[in-house]
Parts: structure tokens; sequence; C-alpha cells
């Protein structure tokens, strides 16, 4: 295959909210440049870059997909990605590596939460960005509702480069405010007549032409200068002056198409040609140390691996961008992640599951290989010469949790690896298993996000699994200060055991002074794993209890705490003081003395007004103002207290803190109030007291259980 100089390469990543018409967009742009004959179809199932098994049921992307293309003596990278946040991972890694993002909008709803989520992306990584307003085919399509919901989103930078004669259905005529003048396409789309503009639209046109102008002007102080002396500037100034305002956020142009039906891809097309950054025209890439990378030919190869997917058949595929440098077929490259060397046996340009061999990759195209032994997504490969490590992609975290099990015990196994590799190509999938709830948890972006893994589980990795509402890691701790005493006695022909433990409880706070009643002998503050202090205290006099069984009841103690009285859940905060006891010469032992400070902790736990404390998490949700009111409700009936509501845009913001047992498959139901216009995140906030009567509740289910066991 041909191999582009780096300022003639282009990465586009294609992003919009569901049903915008990207994957549309991606066949149409392939078929106008000639790659193929055909355009494949979403309904048809036979489009490039949606061609995995699950998408084809789900009719939609679940996948971010590699694709490329060539127009005008420039080549194309193009990525088209999921619209549904649950995938956001795989939009997040590909606007990573794009150069220019290119956000569909659907001219029947205009902005939408969807577009919303994805900007947060295109705004933290500052990449260059062009809106398209696709679909004014629709008969519901509304050019200018659309367009106005863009600048009240995202602002002045937002930038008419056409506008659409007729939309709706009939639409075939599009004003272009660059080139001034108007396309009229045929019935099947594809290369339309240049055509004057019409007497009734020329006023309008020339008015958003001189707009146009000022905003390309007032990028640059040389382009600036030469419009105040001729009052105007040529085409390839204009470009100059929108390439720049496009790099540093300024200015997003905004096109009109009609993706299904090939109208206005080939004249966007041109424009990303000439005027969208190549990876040479982009700042520098920046290393974990903080250091600058520069997309420098001349510089020994680094690749940033930016997708890792385990196709059947073939392993496991890594996609990577090309950071400075160049790289062929046989390189030897160091891995500074794990240390290890990786032979690149070969180079692949990838259009979905179209595999064209390449020997060489240049600085700014983007490539895959096959079969790395240790690298992963988000790892960097480069020349011995030139040792870096580029800074990570950053994933969005999880927003939902949900216990997993194989429905078979012999898949257990099976189920681990199969999770591995599933979460080594999508970093937004978790998992881990939690000795505290005795579970193996999954965490994901939502309901489908579950479902899709469900899928992959069964039908890739043939497990059958089961999902379980996840437990709840409460905590444990008192509220006043309680005594008791446990004799631990055992006989039984030959050596007994015997240990007599006596001990107080007190909660145990920051700065609390030492006990009054009891002498300090000895002290230990541990900070537990699970959060909070115990503060262990021995107040032995006499020698009543050997200073070497002291381990020993603390380990019974801990032993308890990491098994709480009331639900099983880790106890914390608790100050003990062991202040009598007694020992027998002969029986005493270590096993015996754990046994007693274990019952007799538990013993004075029950007497000191046990608390349990449930975890609180800090929520945010993002809703249309029209369904705030229902969310509000929905959250209150969740134990959740408001704590406020900010504007964003035309959304609000609405932060409450609300216990994370209300949280479970919270995705589902907000998607459902908001019609899917709605999204959340949240984060562990604190521990809090759980009411009286859900305490009760949940120690009598935790009783109950013992007793069945």
């Amino acid at each position: 295959m041909k191999v582009f100089d780096a300022k003639h390469i282009k990465n586009l990543v294609l992003l919009g909210s569901p049903k915008s018409g990207k994957t549309t967009l991606a066949e149409t742009m392939l078929f106008e440049a000639g790659l193929t004959t055909r355009r494949g179809t979403i309904e048809d199932k036979n489009t490039l870059s949606d061609y995995h098994e699950i998408e084809h049921e789900r009719e939609g992307s679940v996948y971010s997909t590699p694709l490329h293309t060539e127009w005008r003596n420039y080549k194309i990278n193009i990525i088209d990605t999921p619209g549904l946040d649950d995938f956001m991972g795989e939009v997040a890694s590909s606007i990573r590596v794009a150069n220019t993002s290119l956000m569909l909008i659907n001219a029947q709803h205009g902005v939408e939460v969807g577009t919303d989520l994805i900007w947060n992306y295109i705004d933290r990584y500052q990449k260059p960005l062009l809106f398209a307003i696709n679909q004014l085919d629709h008969p519901k399509a509304d050019f200018q509702a659309s367009l106005e919901s863009l600048v009240d989103h995202y602002g002045s930078a937002v930038t008419v480069m056409q506008y659409p004669l007729n939309p709706g259905e009939g639409f075939n005529q599009i004003i272009d405010l660059l080139k001034m003048t108007m396309y009229e396409f045929g019935p099947d789309g594809g290369k339309p007549e240049k055509k004057p503009i019409p007497d009734t639209e020329v006023e309008k046109a020339q008015k958003l032409h001189n707009e146009l102008v000022e905003k390309a002007a007032e990028n640059d102080e040389n382009l600036m200068e030469l419009y105040f002396e001729k009052g105007e500037l040529d085409e390839n100034e204009l470009r100059e002056g929108l390439k720049i305002g496009m790099r540093n956020h300024d200015v997003f142009p905004v096109f009109c198409l009609s993706s299904k039906n090939n109208m206005g891809s080939g004249r966007m097309m041109g424009f990303i040609d000439n005027v969208a950054p190549s990876a040479v025209d982009m700042n520098p890439e920046i290393t974990e140390e903080g250091e600058e990378v520069a997309f420098d030919e001349s510089q020994p190869p680094v690749l940033f691996i930016f997708k890792t997917l385990n196709e059947p058949n073939l392993g496991k595929m890594s996609f990577f961008k090309v950071i400075s440098g160049k790289v062929n077929q046989g390189d030897v490259l160091e891995n500074t992640t794990t240390g290890e060397s990786e032979h690149l046996n070969q180079l692949f340009i990838m259009d979905g599951k179209k595999r064209h061999s390449i020997e060489e990759l240049v600085v700014g195209d983007i490539g895959a290989t096959l079969k790395l032994k240790d690298t992963d997504t988000n790892h960097t490969l480069c020349s011995k010469k030139k040792m870096v490590k580029i800074s990570p992609i950053e994933f969005p975290s999880s927003r939902m949790r949900s216990a997993i099990k194989a429905e078979s015990r012999k898949d257990d196994e099976k189920l681990g690896e199969a999770l591995r590799k599933i979460s080594q190509e999508d970093l937004t999938i978790r998992y881990e298993y939690s000795k505290e709830l005795k579970q193996l948890l999954i965490h994901s972006q939502g309901e489908l996000h579950m479902q899709v893994l469900d899928w992959k589980l069964k039908n890739i990795y043939g497990i059958h699994v089961s999902f379980e509402d996840p437990r709840i890691p409460y905590r444990e701790t008192i509220r006043k200060g309680a005594k008791a005493d446990y004799r631990h006695k055992k006989q039984s022909g030959g050596a007994g055991q015997f240990g007599e433990v006596y001990l107080e409880i007190e909660p145990w706070y920051e700065g609390m002074p030492d006990p009054s009643n009891h002498p300090v002998r000895g002290r230990e503050v541990i900070d537990l794993p699970w959060g909070g202090k115990l503060e262990f205290i021995s107040s032995i006099v006499g020698g009543a209890i050997d200073a070497r069984f002291m381990p020993a009841i603390l380990k019974g103690i801990m032993e308890k705490m990491e098994e709480g009285p009331i639900t099983g859940s880790y106890v914390r905060d608790v100050r003990v003081v062991v202040y009598d006891g007694k020992m027998h010469p002969v029986d005493s032992n270590e096993i015996s003395f754990k046994l007693a400070g274990l019952n007799a902790f538990k013993q004075a736990f029950l007497a000191a007004s046990p608390q349990l404390l449930e975890p609180i998490q800090d929520l945010e949700v993002l809703a249309p103002e029209d369904v705030v009111g229902d969310i509000m409700t929905d959250l209150q009936s969740r134990r959740s207290i408001i704590q406020g509501i900010e504007a964003k845009g035309n959304y609000q913001v609405i932060k409450s803190k609300t216990p994370l047992s209300e949280l479970n498959r919270y995705s589902t139901t907000l998607r459902s109030i908001s019609h899917g216009m709605a999204s959340f995140s949240s984060e562990f906030a604190e521990f809090s007291a759980v009411p009286g009567d859900l305490q009760k509740k949940l120690a009598q289910d935790f009783a109950n259980k013992e007793d069945d066991e």
C-alpha cells in the first residue's frame, strides 16, 4: 500500500449520539473516495466498521473501529465510535489518538446528552473539532434549531461553513460560505453540480461569509493586517486562519450532510485534507514525567498502544499511533511499562476486519500489529535510543457494579481467564474478588455494558454466568463503652486449653485521652486495612496474663473485627483495653487466649450499642431541565440528601449524597426516567449511620443466614 508522508495523513474520529449516522458516514466516505464499490448499511449488516456479531445483533456500534480512506493525495484515518455512553471507553481512547474530532449532530434533535458527554473528552484533550449537522433530508430536520443548540452549548467558536437551502424531504442544495458556491446534488448524491448562489440568498450568504472571514482573521496577526488592508481574505488565507483557530479551539466549523444520500461528504473531506491539522501540526505528546515528545519523523520510533482486541482465530491485535519516527515490519522495540522487548513481525492498516499489510508507517499514522506478548492498551513501545512512556488515556470511572459467578463450578477458572482478556481490551471493565463481600465483582459503565459482557462470555468463551446484586460493604462500630469477660476451657484427656480474658471497649476517636480507670502498660494503634482504627491497650498488672499471650488476644479480636457481630461486616474505630484475666500453668496456650479474646470482644461489642455504617456516594446527575423534578423525586425515594442544583449549559447538574445500597441498577432507572437524556457519575464520599429500622432488618437477615448455615 502507498506510504504517505506525515503532512498528508489526517486522523479523524467520528463522534455523536446514537442514531446520528457515524457508521453510515464512514461507509459514504470510503465509497466516495472509490475505496469500496458499494455502501454497506446497518440494516443489511454489511458495513465495514460494525462487523462483529454483537454489533449485527444490536444494530449499532459496540467497538471503536479504525478505517482509512484516500482523498486527493491525502490519507484520512477514520475511527468510527459507538454512540451510547456505556461504551465511552471506546470513545475516550479514539479521541486521544485522533488529530481532529468530527461530531455528528442529528438534525432532528440538535445537541443531545451524549454530545455533551463526548465533549468533555474533546475539551480535556483540546482536540480540533468539526460539527456536521446530519440527516438534513429527514422530514423533521431543523438546521437552524440544531445550529442554535450548538452555539448555546459551545459558544461563539461554532462557525458556520455551510447552510442548507432546502432541509427536509427533497434536501439537495448546500450553500458553501468558504467557496461562496451552491452545491446541488442529484437524486443519488455523489459529486454535486456547482451553481451560483441564488439571488434570494446572496445577502444572507455574504453576511455569513464576512463573519467567517473575520473569524479566520482574528486567529493570526498577519491575517488580521491583510484583512484590514484588503477587506477580504482569499481562500488559502481563510484556510490558514481556520486551521490556526481549530488548533487553538477557537473555531468549530459546521458542515451540512446527508450521509445516507451521500450529500456533502466529499466537500467536507476536502476541508479535512486542506484545513484540519495533521499530527505534525499538533502540540507534542507529553510523557508521564512531563516531557515533550514532538511528532518528528527524524527521531527514533515511539508507538502508543491505544486499543487492544482479542480476535477469534487471530489472537491479540494491538492498535497503535506512531508518535515519533517511523516503524518498519520486523522492528524490535522496548515496552517501557513492562521492560520486555517486542518483535513487530507484521504491520497492518485496518479497515474493519480487513487487514492490509504494509512495510512501514510514519509519524502520525495509525496501524495495527498481531500477537505482542506483553503489551496492552496504554503501553508505549520505543527504540532503546529514546525510552519514554507516553501519558495514558484517562478512562471513565465505573458507574455500575454487579456480582458474577459461573453457573457451572467447572467454569470458574475459565471465567477468570475470560474476564482477564475482556478487561484487557476494555479498560472500563474491571473485575475483582472481594474478600470482604465474598463475591466476584464486575465494575462497568451500565446495564447495557453488562449485557454485552454477558454476550461475550456466552458466545465467545462458552461460559454461562449469572449476575447477582452485589453485597454492600457495611462497617460496624459502637456508640458507648462496655465490659465483658470470657473463659475458654477445654479438657479432653491430654493437655487442655484454658484462657480467661477481661476487657473493656469504647468508641475510638482521634486525640481521645488515655483510659482513666486503667493503667496503660502497652499500646498498639492499628490502621485497619478497611479504614478506621483499632487501639489495643494492655492494662494487665501482677502477671494475671503473661505478656506472651497478648498478641494471641489481639489476633482473636482482629479475627472478629473482620467478621463483625451484627452483619459480618468489618469493624472499625474501637478501643480495646485488656485489664484482667487468668492463666493455667499447664493448659494455657495461644489458641486458648485467642478464642477467649475473640468471644469477650464479641460480647462486649453487642453490649456497647453497636452501630452499622453504610457507604455514601457523592452522586452527580446531568439532565435536561424538564426531567429534573422526576429525577429528584426518585433520588429522595432512595434516601438521598440533595446537596444542590447547578446549571451547565442547557442542562442541570443535580448533586446528592446517596447510599450505595440504593444505587443498584440506577443507570437503568435513570435512562427510563429521562428517556436516555441523562447521565450520572458517583464516587465514595463517607460512611454514615444506617437508620435503626434498616439496621435491625440487616442484623436479623444475618442472624437467619447464620442459623441456616
